[in-house]
Order: structure tokens, then sequence, then C-alpha cells
């Protein structure tokens, strides 16, 4: 077919489509469907993608976090004997800084165990707290920037004195931005005088609160005396991390007496891991998207086809005039071809404006979350419009080029 030819049959579908406005509208309404998800929940994704990324690694290149099992993002529950693995202690982490060359600073953070944990100040109360105990060292990774006063010393810590530092959404709930350092709240029963304010850190899932109320690690075993679940926060030396984590894992088998040949009663990750992980649950939501949008496309596939062999159905005697002027077979199937194409394309780049509205629907909604349209979900989404003219267009195709001439041209 010449370019003639072609520009030709662009616009006799064209012209077709402008004839019969809402059936063809509806007969692209699945191709829309379709390709507006690949564009809306690809975007989603990207955004979502960048802001999780971006987050993971703001928490240092250096920094390996040791936990009993694996935390974050996993893809289902703990297995048995997860469930039954002894918790980490703090001589663990007086092993890994005594034992192991390549790490620069080991902070154990203490968990205070299960249930409702509330501060109060004043009638201002906070529920669903984080709250953790640790060293004047897990500040010195970045996790704990300062809007006002201090971060508790090791002074402090040693003496087992009554101070805490809190998060940005704790202090605004208890204190509405009225100075907090030096107030006194109630943790649990307990009181604790506050000698600093946490900002939010960079390294937290978009949208979620700044519920953190730290204390120094045994003022935290005075005050909960049951608490016994620790996760390890390890900094390595700069262009060290693998050689630390390898001393580390060394390290904990040893000390945790596990056999040379039974797995890891432990998990070591670091930030490249968790945004491996991430991606991992985020290919299967991926997955999901373009099963459910290929129902869509499905369903727009075949009007396309039903809509082409209605059009052969209509267009017999000209179909029969064409080949009587010699158009060869080729020439009918490319025509009719080019008119499916035609109407996923335009299908197509309606689903794109569709999914495009959607992306930016989603960022006005959740203004943490930068979507953004992947130039990949553009390039699926013209693809597979195109693709589905040409599949779902063949048959017609196929039937417009086998008509007999003669019986053709006597079709009423």
């Amino acid at each position: 077919m010449t370019f003639g030819a072609m520009v030709s049959g662009v616009g006799i579908a064209m012209d077709s489509i402008r004839a019969h406005k809402l059936r063809a509208f509806l007969t692209t309404l699945g191709v829309v469907m379709g390709t507006s998800t690949i564009i809306g929940v690809g975007s989603i994704l990207a955004g979502f993608d960048g802001a999780i990324t971006s987050m993971l690694r703001s928490m240092g290149g250096n920094t390996l976090i040791v936990f009993k099992f694996r935390i974050g993002m996993r893809v289902g529950n703990l297995t048995p004997e997860e469930r039954t693995r002894k918790p980490l202690t703090f001589e663990l982490a007086r092993a890994i800084a005594e034992r192991c060359p390549s790490v620069e600073h080991v902070s154990p953070y203490l968990f205070p165990g299960r249930g409702i944990h509330m501060a109060r100040h004043k009638a201002a109360d906070y529920y669903n707290l984080e709250i953790g105990g640790t060293e004047e060292g897990y500040a010195a990774g970045g996790q704990a920037e300062m809007i006002s006063g201090r971060f508790f010393t090791d002074t402090e810590n040693r003496h087992r004195l009554p101070v805490a530092v809190i998060g940005e959404d704790v202090y605004k709930a208890l204190f509405s931005n009225v100075e907090a350092v030096g107030k006194t709240i109630d943790v649990n029963g307990h009181h604790f005088q506050v000698v600093g304010v946490m900002q939010r850190p960079s390294a937290s899932p978009p949208g979620s609160s700044d519920n953190r109320i730290l204390l120094p690690y045994f003022t935290m075993r005075k005050a909960f005396p049951t608490a016994q679940e620790h996760m390890l926060v390890v900094l390595a030396h700069d262009g060290r991390v693998a050689q630390a984590a390898d001393e580390v894992r060394t390290v904990l088998r040893l000390e945790r007496r596990v056999p040379h040949d039974k797995p890891d009663d432990f998990f070591i990750s670091t930030a490249e891991q968790m945004i491996e992980d991430f991606r991992r649950i985020t290919a299967i939501t991926a997955l999901v998207m373009v099963v459910l949008s290929s129902i869509g496309l499905l369903v727009g596939g075949i009007g396309v086809m039903n809509i082409m062999l209605v059009s052969v159905t209509e267009r017999t005697r000209e179909i029969g005039i064409r080949k009587a002027m010699g158009a060869r077979r080729a020439d009918i199937i490319l025509q009719f071809l080019t008119e499916a194409v035609v109407l996923t394309g335009l299908g197509g780049v309606l689903g794109m404006l569709a999914g495009w509205a959607i992306s930016q629907a989603a960022r006005f909604a959740f203004s943490y979350l930068p979507t953004a349209v992947p130039v990949w979900a553009v390039a699926l989404g013209i693809v597979v419009s195109v693709g589905i003219g040409l599949f779902f267009g063949i048959w017609p195709a196929g039937k417009a080029a086998r008509l007999d001439p003669v019986e053709a041209l006597r079709y009423e």
C-alpha cells in the first residue's frame, strides 16, 4: 500500500467514525478503559516507587538494620520457625561493636512490647505511639534530626534519667505548637521530661504520622522491664557496607550458636534490599493491573471486530467495485486493518487522556504521592491499542478480501 493509499484509508476511517460517533465510542470503550488503567495505575505506581525509593535510600547507604526476621515489605506470613526465634539482645550489639572492624557504631533499639501506648500532657492525649529505647549514637545515623532541643546523651542513658525526645506529630497533638522542651509528659503512667522534638524522618512512608517517643535505652529498660524485642541499627564505615554485613552475620551466627548447615535465624537488611523487596511487591501489583486492563482490552477488541464485520457487510458493494477496478486482496486487507487501527488508536488516545486525569486526581487527593506518567506506560498504551486493532481486525479484513467481486456487485 502506498502512502497516498494509507492516507486515503485513514480518511475513510475518520469519515466512518464521524458518521457513527456513538457506535464508534461504544466500540472503543473497552480500549479506553484498558488503556486508562495502564496509564493511571502505572503513574501511581511510578510515583509511589519514587517516594518509597527516596525514603529508603535516605536511611543512608551505610546503615544496616538487624532483626530476628525480615521486617518491612514482605510477601506472606511468618513461618513457624520465624515465630519461635529468640529475640536479639543488648549483648549482641556490644559483641558486634567490639568484634566488627568495619562497623562504626551499633545502636540497640528496644521495643516496649504489644499493647496500646498512650502519651498525655495536661488535657491532651495521643494514642498508638511508637515507643523505643536506644542510645545517643542512634541520632548519628541521621534517624533523629531535631526541630528543637537536643537528643539525649550517653550520661542520661547510663544514669537512667527520665528524659525523652518526641516526634513531630506527637508534639503537635500534645503541645499545639507551644514550646515542648522542658515540659513533662505522661507515657503509660511514667513521667518523662521532653528534651527535644524530632523532625518527621525523610525515611518514612508517604502520608505516615511521626508518632515516635524515644527514651534512653536503660531508661526504657527501667520503665518497661518486660520488654525483650530488640532491633540493631548498625552504621558501617564508608565503602565497607558489604564487609560490615559479613562481619555482623559471622558474629551473630557464633553468638546465637547457629549450626554451619542451618540458615540464619536473623535478618540483615539494607536500603537496597528493602527497595528490592518493595519492587517485588509492586511487580505483583503491576501484574494484577495487566490482568484487569486486559479484560477491558479484550472486550474492546471484540467490539472492534464486531463493528468491522458490520462495516464489511455495509460496504460489500463498495468492495466489489474496488475489486472490479483492480484492487488486490492485499489492498482490501490493508484498508480495513487501517480502519481498525485508527479506531483503536483513537480509543488509546482517549484512554491515555483519562489515565493522565486519574494520575492528576490522585496527586490532588494525596499531595504526598508524587504521581508521574511513566514513558513505559505511554509506550505500552500505544502498542496495545494498535495491536488490538491489528489482531481483531484481521478476520473482518480477511472476510472482505475474500468476497467475490461479481457477488459483491450484486449485493443490495
